[in-house]
């Protein structure tokens, strides 16, 4: 569950659209709900660090060219933990920075990453769910 850091509003909202590599050599998977996308994409360490920094984090499942929910969106944003004498570092958005840094590097952000024949594609979109 997202904290509830939102005192002084929340900052830096991003809208991620996360979908399959579809080079036609394999079916792409169809996904019942948003738990069962979230599972597939990403590391259970990813979606902890997701869970603990992030102040607003929404999902949905979004329908590919043929209509099958194969795409997963999500939107997110960052409170602060308090007013100016929270140090950067320390904030939300910093420690989600950092944190998700170190699980890339460790090859631990995406659960079938690049090093496992998968990497999921991340593109930006303007349309947010909250």
């Amino acid at each position: 569950m997202p904290n509830s850091d939102n005192t002084y509003g929340t900052f830096n909202k991003q809208t991620k659209i996360i979908s399959q590599k579809d080079d036609g050599s394999t079916a792409l998977t169809v996904f019942a709900n948003t738990d069962a996308a979230k599972t597939f994409f990403f590391t259970d360490d990813a979606l902890t660090v997701m869970d603990e920094c992030c102040t607003i984090l929404q999902w949905a499942l979004v329908a590919d060219g043929n209509g099958d929910n194969t795409k997963l969106k999500t939107t997110f944003a960052f409170g602060t933990k308090g007013n100016a004498d929270i140090a950067a570092g320390d904030d939300w958005a910093e420690q989600y920075n950092t944190r998700k840094t170190a699980l890339k590097n460790a090859a631990n952000w995406c659960k079938n990453a690049p090093t496992r024949g998968f990497e999921p594609l991340f593109e930006d979109s303007d349309d947010h769910l909250v």
